[in-house]
């Protein structure tokens, strides 16, 4: 599903813009240069909440749909709040690889049951199709994980119709892991090395009667 964003072509400065709750943006690619737009703040976080990094965005620009991705977002390091944004142009015809993120659901049996602790070896894995494929995120079912010996696996995921993987299927999603008992820390007692002492002091001093 494709989403729409309302933007403007650039005016004023980048401090300017900010103050009117807007973002400085700017898409690119497909061989075209890059053109400077504005946004607004709150728009963009309803859109890229809904859509991340791989649902594709048009930019409405008058009478122009521009189909883009969200390619990268800058925040400010105190606030979070998003002070500029890249949008990537892509053709809708054409396959693209991009990474899409892992949502665990359920709980792992062989947890629940006390046998081990869950482990997340991929928080995401790379998938190829068309722009209108894109998943926003694929979900990985981890109730399936009922003891020590289960693992699930890249090629285990569902994938929604028209996605390809690119990550080696056979690469490790998540597992449970048996505890590890904590050993207990040898503790220095300089008194017990002064009883030893001593106690040797006296064998010898025994010895020499």
């Amino acid at each position: 599903m494709t989403m729409t964003l309302q933007a403007q072509k650039r005016e004023g400065t980048p401090s300017a813009i900010r103050a009117q709750e807007l973002v400085p943006a700017v898409y690119y690619g497909t061989g075209k240069d890059a053109v400077s737009i504005t946004i607004s703040l709150k728009e963009f976080n309803h859109v890229f909440k809904e859509a991340g990094e791989t649902t594709t965005v048009a930019l409405q620009i008058g009478g122009e749909k521009i189909n883009t991705l969200i390619h990268d977002v800058q925040r400010d390091p105190l606030t979070g709040i998003a002070s500029h944004v890249d949008f990537l142009i892509v053709d809708m015809n054409k396959e693209i690889e991009v990474p899409v993120p892992l949502e665990f659901t359920g709980t792992a049996e062989a947890e629940k049951n006390g046998l081990g602790t869950l482990v997340k070896v991929l928080h995401e894995v790379h998938i190829k199709a068309l722009p209108a494929h894109l998943p926003h995120s694929l979900s990985v079912d981890i109730s399936t994980l009922a003891t020590l010996e289960d693992q699930i696996h890249v090629k285990d995921i569902v994938l929604p119709t028209g996605v390809s993987l690119v990550t080696d299927p056979e690469e490790v999603v998540a597992l449970v892991t048996p505890f590890v008992e904590e050993k207990e820390e040898a503790v220095f007692d300089p008194n017990a090395i002064e009883v030893e002492k001593k106690g040797k002091e006296e064998s010898v001093e025994a010895a020499s009667e």
